[in-house]
């Protein structure tokens, strides 16, 4: 029995040591000292978002369509060769955008979760409401959990490539 307490005292040293071991330059290694919380979300929640999205399109104000994006983030949009970058360029570009009354709609989606970030990449459509005319692009939408809500990282949208 003593054997046995002893080997316990012995291994919860170890353990604990291991937990807080300093890497070689001294300190106690990043990944350790890590103590990030998740925030807890699904797939229809990160969903909704590109719904937030569409609907500040429908207002037909920029600002409030960059509203949803993080200070720190890309845009590289399917009518434009540049990539926007700051506030002020992403306005410009929407300025753009919504004179042709653009409503989207995902035809297809893969969502991934992780740790307060999420990623929704598929197909959708644009629907023009100025012309009628539609254009059907690939899109990539990453979001970052800032505290308070989800951000836009990146978008990256493209016209399909094949006319079906």
């Amino acid at each position: 029995m003593r054997n046995i307490s002893t080997l316990s005292a012995v291994l919860a040293v170890v353990l604990a040591g291991c937990a807080s071991a300093p890497s070689e330059s001294g300190s106690v290694s990043a990944q350790s000292a890590r103590t990030e919380v998740c925030k807890a979300t699904n797939e229809q929640e990160i969903s909704a978002l590109f719904d937030r999205w569409n609907s500040s399109l429908q207002t037909g104000d920029p600002h409030k369509v960059v509203a949803n994006y993080a200070e720190r983030s890309v845009l590289l949009a399917t009518v434009s060769n540049k990539p926007r970058l700051t506030p002020a360029e992403k306005e410009d570009y929407f300025q753009y955008f919504l004179k042709n009354k653009p409503m989207g709609k995902i035809d297809s989606r893969t969502i991934e979760i992780g740790c307060n970030t999420a990623v929704d990449v598929g197909l959708y459509t644009f629907t023009f409401g100025t012309t009628g005319a539609q254009v059907k692009a690939r899109y990539t939408y990453t979001y970052k959990w800032d505290g308070k809500q989800w951000l836009i990282t990146s978008h990256h949208s493209s016209a399909m490539p094949e006319k079906s």
